[in-house]
């Protein structure tokens, strides 16, 4: 048996081993209430990182690691974020307030982004060495056919390639800051496009503002169902080209592009196709050449960025890239102020055809106020044929204070004749001054010089320079000039069946009001101070 002593050990053993235990109890106990405090502090610092969609399916940016705060890159985070929404089957990508620093943003199908109210989209600079900058330009075997922005579509701010089910809403803004406008666009790592979509379907873009987008805002190459809708875009080239793209809405929509065109369809090789711009509306928009920044911000200013030409561009146009055409458009209800005039072009074989345009105001134009050409630049593969321009109907236009070097033109080339054109509802104030001397000149038919007013150098005529058309009709059409001028209102060169009706047109005393060479089939009545005519042909007539 045990002894009282022996009994007296066990137990002092049995105290110690419990107090040790209690004391590891405490320790760890202690631990885990430490380390607890440390997590807690951690989680009030740390934001939380969350890789689904919220109770209402929105993925937003800040959740997967986007700080907003305009100097972390938040290009990982919105990418991952966008991955993550289209591994679901799609979603919202949300850009909460905050100015979001990036590089090269990937669209993907079934996707939304939406930029809340005081959300930025801001384009990063350039690396000095080119590393890790926006996406490379990928090659593009067709590439010599058109311009570098053109023929490239990755290296941008926001891109998508063969996606569907796209869109980017809210009143938010893009700004490519540290986009160029085309220099250096060649070098590693250098962004040149905003938006940039190639080979899409069923794309909205709607109600967000782009300011200083890059050569080009909005770049739309072979994309079929394509909405633009409340854009505003105030920027240092281009606003949107619309090129080889079909079922296109561009509405309600204001671009400010002093240094390019505004709203321009194109139709390029880029594709290595020659496809057509077709079945285009454009209706309630705005295109204006105020000093860069200044639409934006509300002060309209025209202080006088410096221009290549300069004069402002802005405007709508079509082509100069013109190798598949243009078909069944229609452009309505729409404003130009301090910018060029509406141009109308097809230089490298495409069909210019089916084109109906009403109710267009003007003022301020700093060159032809209506340009219709047709040319043989042909840049595209050998052995394409020279394009047509033909069926365009232009009515109820409004121009106030335009160039008086230029006048209105439509013009073809020899040997390929714009073809039924019809005018009706025009008047256009022309800021007049032409000379004796400038009513003598025959400008150069230019047939493969880039298509732009300026390469035919002063007209002859005020109003309307009218050369190689086949079938025109003009119905009350009025000219005049602000100031006295030499020239005639209308001169005709190369014309084949031209019927005038109900014209009016200012001039001076001992100025004619028509100019014909070489015309066949002309007809004018009931115009004031010119008799009623029908001409079956004329070499040269003046009255």
């Amino acid at each position: 048996m045990p002894t009282i002593a022996g009994f007296e050990r066990e137990l002092l053993m049995t105290t110690k081993q419990l107090k040790a235990a209690l004391l590891s109890v405490l320790a760890v106990t202690n631990g885990c209430i430490i380390s607890g405090r440390i997590r807690a502090l951690r989680a009030a610092t740390e934001p939380v990182i969350s890789l689904t969609a919220d109770a209402t399916g929105v993925y937003s940016v800040r959740a997967f690691g986007a700080k907003g705060d305009g100097t972390t890159l938040d290009t990982s985070a919105i990418n991952h974020a966008i991955e993550v929404a289209a591994a679901g089957g799609g979603g919202t990508v949300r850009f909460p307030a905050g100015t979001y620093l990036c590089r090269s943003i990937h669209l993907k199908s079934n996707i939304t982004l939406y930029l809340d109210p005081g959300a930025t989209i801001l384009a990063a600079p350039t690396p000095s060495d080119g590393q890790g900058g926006y996406d490379a330009a990928e090659p593009n075997a067709w590439d010599k056919y058109q311009d570098f922005g053109h023929s490239h579509w990755h290296n941008s701010l926001i891109w998508g390639e063969d996606i569907q089910n796209v869109s980017i809403f809210g009143p938010g803004l893009i700004y490519g800051k540290g986009l160029t406008r085309g220099r250096g666009a060649t070098d590693p790592g250098v962004g040149n496009k905003s938006i940039s979509l190639k080979n899409c379907r069923n794309i909205t873009l709607r109600d967000f503002s782009i300011l200083q987008g890059g050569h080009f805002g909005v770049l739309a190459t072979g994309v079929d169902n394509l909405t633009l809708d409340n854009l505003k875009i105030d920027t240092n080239r281009d606003g949107m080209d619309i090129d080889c793209c079909r079922n296109v809405r561009i509405a309600n929509c204001s671009v400010n592009s002093p240094w390019d065109d505004g709203i321009c369809l194109k139709s390029s090789f880029g594709l290595g196709v020659a496809l057509a711009t077709e079945d285009v509306t454009i209706t309630n928009c705005q295109v204006t050449g105020y000093d860069t920044g200044t639409f934006l911000d509300g002060t309209f200013q025209v202080k006088g960025d410096k221009l290549p030409d300069g004069a402002p561009t802005g405007r709508i146009k079509f082509g100069t890239e013109s190798n598949g055409g243009f078909k069944n458009i229609t452009i309505s209800n729409c404003i130009f102020t301090h910018c060029r005039g509406l141009a109308l072009e097809t230089v490298d074989g495409g069909l210019l055809e089916d084109v109906t345009i009403t109710n267009i105001t003007m003022r301020d134009i700093m060159n032809s106020p209506i340009f219709l050409r047709l040319g043989s630049r042909m840049r595209g593969p050998a052995g394409a044929a020279v394009g047509a321009l033909r069926r365009v109907t232009l009515s109820n236009i409004v121009v106030y204070n335009a160039d008086p070097r230029y006048s209105s033109i439509i013009s073809g080339i020899p040997g390929h004749d714009i073809e039924d054109v019809r005018l009706n509802n025009i008047r256009i104030y022309y800021q007049g001054g032409g000379t004796k001397q400038q009513a003598l000149l025959t400008p150069p038919e230019e047939e493969k010089t880039y298509p732009e007013p300026k390469m035919f150098g002063v007209m002859p005529a005020y109003g309307f320079f009218l050369r190689h058309v086949q079938g025109i009709e003009m119905s009350n059409v009025e000219v005049s000039h602000l100031k006295e001028d030499a020239r005639p209102a209308f001169v005709l060169s190369d014309v084949k069946g031209a019927d005038f009706q109900h014209l009016k047109a200012q001039h001076d005393p001992g100025v004619s009001t028509f100019a014909l060479q070489n015309v066949e089939d002309f007809t004018i009545s009931q115009t004031r101070a010119v008799p009623d005519t029908r001409l079956e042909r004329v070499e040269h007539k003046e009255f």
